[in-house]
């Protein structure tokens, strides 16, 4: 029971001085959590400059409500979520609005099972920043998120036809990718 009382209170005291804006707590969370947030603004980017900008700008959202954060909850969960926000934010922010038909959209389908595996995590990273900035959103919230269509569409502000469209040809635009990567690499 004293142990409980004890985490309790350190995390208590740790958010304090990260509410009193310390700079060692600061620190300690970006060192913390920077690889895994990292890795969410990596898939909503463009580029790795980007996606630094992005997780900046979480970090600064994240210390500046810190406040808000209710104690008990697990901390890194409600970073992600901070991050996550951030990228949805940005994508909003720069999406250009544009309405996609889903009537010339095609079913996707994929003979080879095994296609992935052969990929690194780089080269997987690499395609999807290769994505329009809206068939990236759609395809990282729905896919790595596990958003369904509608709440994509509220929170990109489309339609769920078009989340799923954006979806559908999210993964067509990844095919062809690695289909190219794939016929370079047997060419070698």
């Amino acid at each position: 029971m004293d142990i409980a009382l004890n985490l309790e209170r350190a995390e208590r005291d740790f958010v304090e001085a990260l509410t009193r804006q310390e700079r060692w707590a600061q620190q300690q969370v970006y060192e913390e959590h920077f690889g895994r947030m990292m890795g969410i603004c990596l898939r909503y980017a463009g580029s790795r400059d980007e996606a630094l900008d992005l997780l900046h700008e979480a970090f600064i959202k994240v210390f500046q409500n810190v406040a808000r954060y209710k104690a008990g909850t697990s901390f890194g969960a409600w970073i992600r979520t901070i991050v996550v926000n951030t990228c949805i934010d940005y994508y909003r922010k720069n999406a250009r609005r544009r309405t996609e038909d889903l009537d010339s959209v095609h079913t996707v389908s994929n003979d080879d099972p095994d296609v992935l595996s052969n990929l690194s995590e780089r080269e997987i990273l690499d395609a999807v920043q290769q994505l329009s900035p809206a068939y990236r959103a759609v395809f990282n919230l729905y896919v790595v998120e596990g958003y369904s269509h509608k709440e994509i569409g509220d929170a990109l502000d489309i339609t769920e036809s078009t989340s799923r469209s954006n979806l559908v040809k999210a993964r067509l635009k990844l095919q062809e990718i690695f289909a190219a990567r794939k016929m370079e690499f047997d060419l070698k």
